[in-house]
């Protein structure tokens, strides 16, 4: 028995010994800067080689996100009597302690509001709402130990108009506070428009289009919103820069002028028949236009295929007409 309580006694002394000389090679220094984000700050955050006192406490740390300074010999003073006996100042005079806390500002309030109300909508994606906060804080201090400290308790918006309002908890130091955010929030849509104005009968180029984002409520029906939709068309009328676009305003190059001599053609099989005509109406390739027989005056409609050609719609009207003329 007495045998066991000897080599207990031996086993304490020799970790002590060891513990001092651990000490010894590893002595505690004083951390210029402290950075904490608990409400105390303690002997390790002080100290490195802090050992087995580190999580003793010695001073409750500053306001979330503020600063405060402690003076070095009140700090090593403390950390002597918490146990460290070996604590000193390091040769500095004051020691700085951060407390950490999750800075929210009104552009990340922003975000958070677009995420709230795009959920409510499946079909509006979070990137195309503008958001304009009306009644809220410039920052938040939040707690920073909370991965979401901002949460949303009742959301109102009027899609209409584009006003909200939104009540929400605030996670902050000792508990969480109440928050109110309001104002507007609109769906916003890139639509195409010239960057420098087109004249009637201009051929409109890719180069020169631009894109403006508007409030999806404003834009006008038929608003064009893919360069495809109109590239190489003419412009029916005039077209004033950065205004929505509308494919009305568009149509594909014209191939026949009213009053141009056409060259008509009816196919069928083992058979072509031409004849001459003159365009009554403006034509581009695919359009229906009305052309008249030069020889019989009569009228038909016919179809515009290319530059100065068009193809009869019907058949058996034409036939008779063109017998006399064929090539």
């Amino acid at each position: 028995m007495m045998t066991q309580l000897y080599k207990a006694a031996l086993g304490i002394l020799l970790t002590g010994i060891a513990c001092c000389s651990a000490l010894a090679d590893n002595p505690p220094v004083l951390r210029s800067q402290v950075k904490t984000l608990s409400e105390i700050v303690t002997v390790g955050d002080f100290y490195s080689n802090a050992g087995a006192h580190a999580e003793k406490p010695l001073f409750r740390s500053p306001d979330m996100g503020t600063s405060g300074n402690v003076a070095a010999n009140l700090v090593a003073e403390r950390a002597r009597a918490a146990g460290l006996t070996s604590a000193g100042t390091d040769g500095l005079r004051t020691v700085i302690v951060h407390r950490g806390a999750t800075r929210i500002n009104r552009e990340h309030l922003a975000d958070l509001v677009k995420k709230a109300l795009a959920q409510r909508n499946a079909a509006i994606d979070h990137d195309s709402l503008d958001v304009t906060l009306l009644h809220a804080p410039a920052q938040i201090l939040a707690d920073p130990k909370v991965a979401d400290p901002v949460r949303f308790d009742s959301v109102e918006w009027t899609e209409a108009n584009g006003r909200f309002v939104i009540r929400a908890t605030v996670s902050v130091e000792n508990g969480s506070k109440a928050l109110i955010l309001s104002g507007i929030a609109q769906e916003m849509v890139e639509v195409m428009v010239l960057a420098q104005p087109l004249r009637r009968g201009d051929l409109l180029k890719e180069e020169d289009l631009t894109n403006i984002r508007m409030v999806r409520s404003s834009v006008p029906t038929g608003a064009v919103f893919s360069p495809d939709d109109i590239v190489g068309k003419e412009a029916k009328t005039n077209v004033r820069a950065n205004t929505p676009l509308s494919r009305r305003t568009f149509q594909h190059p014209v191939l026949v002028g009213r009053g141009d001599k056409v060259t008509v053609t009816f196919n069928m099989p083992g058979l072509k028949l031409t004849s001459r005509a003159k365009a009554l109406d403006d034509g581009a390739k695919g359009d229906v236009i009305d052309v008249m027989n030069l020889q019989s005056r009569r009228i038909v409609p016919a179809i515009v295929t290319s530059r100065g050609q068009v193809r009869v719609q019907t058949a058996n009207p034409v036939v008779a007409s063109l017998n006399s003329e064929t090539n």
